[in-house]
């Protein structure tokens, strides 16, 4: 018996882009993320939840991901399907992987960033990304279909990369 199982359904939207690893970096992060989802008449509560997530996790990719010469991607996707945003920042330092529920409620000078990340994401978490690198991702569950078409009838899938002189 060959059994059939269909791909999965495609995103709704994906935007990826590759940032330089520095406060400006950062910034420029958190300014796509508002402007992509703005297109994509995204829906008010989500978009601010997800400019606060990916303002959190560009500044600790810049902070403490760094690696020098090396960027940071920030990828955005919206399936369709199930309704949810998912946010991923992915660095180069594998080796400081944050993990929820440590350090996201520490009163120290470290771990404030993740609180909120905790507070504004519906789940997060992370993963190691070749060359040893890590991805901190989170979630943000919307309604299905809940995101309108951009704009303009050009757009769809992206896969852009800022060029930036060193």
């Amino acid at each position: 018996m060959n059994e059939h199982t269909s791909p999965p359904a495609p995103a709704a939207f994906t935007v990826s882009r590759l940032l330089p690893a520095t406060h400006l970096g950062a910034r420029q992060a958190r300014l796509v993320t508002v402007l992509e989802l703005h297109e994509r008449r995204c829906p008010p509560d989500v978009s601010e939840r997800a400019e606060r997530i990916v303002a959190e996790l560009a500044a600790n990719a810049v902070l403490h991901g760094r690696v020098r010469g090396r960027d940071f991607r920030l990828r955005l996707r919206l399936d369709d399907s199930t309704g949810t945003l998912r946010i991923e920042v992915t660095d180069a330092r594998g080796e400081r992987a944050p993990a929820p529920g440590r350090n996201t409620g520490s009163r120290g000078e470290g771990g404030r960033g993740l609180f909120l990340v905790d507070a504004f994401a519906d789940r997060w978490g992370s993963t190691a990304a070749p060359p040893g690198g890590k991805t901190v991702w989170a979630e943000i569950r919307c309604a299905p279909r809940g995101f309108r078409p951009p704009r303009n009838a050009d757009a769809g899938n992206t896969d852009r990369t800022a060029a930036h002189a060193r």
